[in-house]
């Protein structure tokens, strides 16, 4: 159906990006690729700017923010340059001057603004934008690749002239993440040389990177868009993880291949148009750089190979998770966790098990493909069970227009776009979201609430500075809902609600959620559960690819149990796509 990846795709470009959403592959498919390209003679630079980094997992040496010698593979150097550390040092740099000048709430409230993804982003492309600019290191090296890409959203920042004047250091617009870019004015110059090598086609190839089921498809679309938008129009795609055949008598193993398939027939139209590739889904763990080298050669590994130990770990099941919540009375629950760990799935399970408990329940999400429709179709509901959908694009749009109402009057054109752009921040969307969340919540006072999808702890965070700011100062724009008033303390409270992280068994979807829950923490909201969904080592199968898989989880599942979880639980990867309201009974 696909091309198999080769590395004559990207042998003209010095400067090679990959993107795509947590979990698809794109550190394993970077290294691989940086790995070949020096293989065959190329001297090469690979770098990482990714917060949940695992380079130097896959590339089994410690790394740090100068680039060193991989063993063992001549001409290839590596360095993991971290956005948190970048982003912390930034903010001290900027807010430093207002400390003790400025009341602490609004010093308070600075730091949150630039404490986001958004303001950590611009840090990393601050980051790598000093290798990209620097002669002494662009023409060392035939390749510079880049793990993990900035978004659409960073870039069009970058390209704003309100984004580098005076304007940033003296204005705010309630709850957002505006003045991520203040104090940056004397690397204007470098940034606009950096944009326009990143939208030469001869200098840079874009690769997305996704996985072959639906959710991964429409994010690499969207990201695509948003890349094109501001230039960057040189993109190939990957489809990783590809089953290349299945055993016909393994009923798990004919599942996934055939959801794949299907998966495949729906790639969003603009990406049917694109140049696309594979690479296959492999028995063994993408760590070391033999087993690198194995990836672009399509090979799978003998079982022995891949070093089966058949151990299967004992965690509870869905069904505990649900007694718990029964038993202790909780009445709002979140399932959280970054895109494609099937948190809906599971925050629809969750709902159904409370009404087999005899309990009224309220399920509502803010996924944009309406999934909780496509889990439920064709199915009765239990009078006990109530479900909503938020659309965030309407609640976006409500909420801009809210903003932008109460501050066009006093603001230029420049300055309106800028807020304009900033209002597209992912911090913006949650905040927008959080409010028509509150408002279910207050109206489903005789219900249990299960929430698909929550705020961050630097969202929660930023809505507490943005109230706090708005009694210092009376400030009329942003404004905090009472119903968002009255969630927030409700949220901190562990007797009333609980907050699930959903995860699979690989190393990305568990290194962000390690990061999600220590944003939450600093918000004071300490999760309870961890599901670790999906999972091949709790499930049967004779597949030797995927009994391989299934043993390469075992690090991941005891990282999740011993490091990270206070309580933690497992759901096995299914044969079929539970989809009803009696099919969903099947995960108790």
């Amino acid at each position: 159906m696909f091309q198999s990846f080769n590395l004559k795709v990207i042998a003209d470009t010095k400067f090679i990006f990959f993107t795509g959403k947590g979990g698809v592959g794109k550190t394993s498919t970077a290294c691989a690729t940086a790995v070949g390209l020096a293989d065959e003679g190329n001297r090469v630079l690979l770098v990482s700017t990714d917060p949940a980094s695992n380079l130097q997992d896959v590339l089994e040496v410690e790394l740090t923010n100068a680039p060193i010698a991989i063993p063992n593979v001549p001409n290839l150097y590596a360095c993991n340059l971290d956005p948190e550390e970048a982003a912390r040092a930034y903010r001290d740099r900027i807010i430093g001057p207002y400390r003790g000048k400025l009341p602490d709430t609004v010093v308070a409230t600075m730091e949150e603004q630039l404490s986001g993804a958004c303001t950590v982003e611009i840090a990393a492309f601050d980051e790598f934008t000093n290798l990209l600019a620097d002669p002494r290191v662009v023409n060392v090296y035939d390749h510079i690749i880049f793990d993990t890409a900035p978004t659409g959203h960073t870039l069009r920042l970058l390209q704003l002239p309100t984004a580098w004047s005076g304007f940033l250091d003296e204005s705010t617009h309630g709850a957002s993440c505006l003045g991520p870019l203040s104090g940056l004015s004397e690397k204007k110059e470098i940034y606009a040389e950096t944009m326009r090598a990143l939208s030469d086609p001869a200098k840079t190839t874009l690769i997305l990177v996704a996985r072959p089921d639906e959710s991964s498809l429409l994010e690499a679309s969207r990201a695509a868009k948003e890349l094109k938008e501001i230039g960057i129009s040189n993109q190939t795609l990957i489809i990783n993880g590809l089953m290349q055949s299945y055993l016909s008598d393994d009923q798990l193993s004919a599942s996934v291949y055939q959801r794949q398939q299907h998966a495949i027939r729906q790639t969003p139209a603009d990406l049917k148009q694109m140049v696309k590739y594979s690479l296959p889904f492999v028995s063994y763990s993408l760590t070391g750089v033999q087993s690198l080298r194995h990836l672009f050669k399509q090979d799978t590994l003998p079982v022995a190979e891949a070093k089966m130990d058949e151990k299967k770990i004992s965690l509870p099941g869905l069904n505990q998770v649900i007694e718990d919540f029964s038993a202790n009375n909780k009445r709002v629950i979140f399932t959280m966790g970054k895109g494609g760990v099937g948190k809906t799935t599971i925050a629809a399970a969750i709902a159904v098990g409370l009404v087999e408990k005899g309990h009224k329940v309220h399920l509502t999400t803010t996924d944009p493909a309406a999934h909780l429709e496509f889990v439920f179709q064709n199915s009765e509901f239990n009078d006990r069970l109530t479900i909503s959908r938020i659309d965030p694009k309407e609640e976006v749009a409500a909420y801009r227009s809210e903003v932008l109402s109460k501050v066009s009057g006093d603001l230029d054109e420049e300055a309106l776009a800028y807020i304009e752009e900033d209002l597209n921040s992912p911090c913006t969307e949650e905040i927008a979201v959080f409010r028509a969340f509150a408002e279910v919540v207050a109206s489903s006072k005789d219900a249990i609430v299960v929430i698909d999808t929550a705020p961050t702890g630097h969202t929660l965070l930023l809505l507490d500075a943005a109230q706090a700011y708005h009694k210092e100062l009376a400030r009329s724009t942003g404004d905090i809902p009472e119903s968002a008033k009255h969630l927030l303390p409700r949220l901190r409270n562990p007797k009333e609600t609980s907050v699930v992280i959903v995860t699979l068994a690989e190393a990305t979807p568990v290194l962000e959620a390690g990061r999600l829950q220590d944003d939450l923490k600093r918000a004071n909201i300490i999760p309870q559960w961890w599901v670790i969904n999906q999972s091949l080592n709790a499930a049967e199968t004779n597949d030797p690819v995927l009994k391989g898989r299934a043993n390469a989880e075992v690090a991941w599942i005891r990282k999740v149990t011993a490091e990270l979880a206070e309580k933690s639980a497992i759901v096995p990867l299914m044969s079929e796509e539970n989809r009803g309201y009696e099919q969903l009974k099947l995960y108790l």
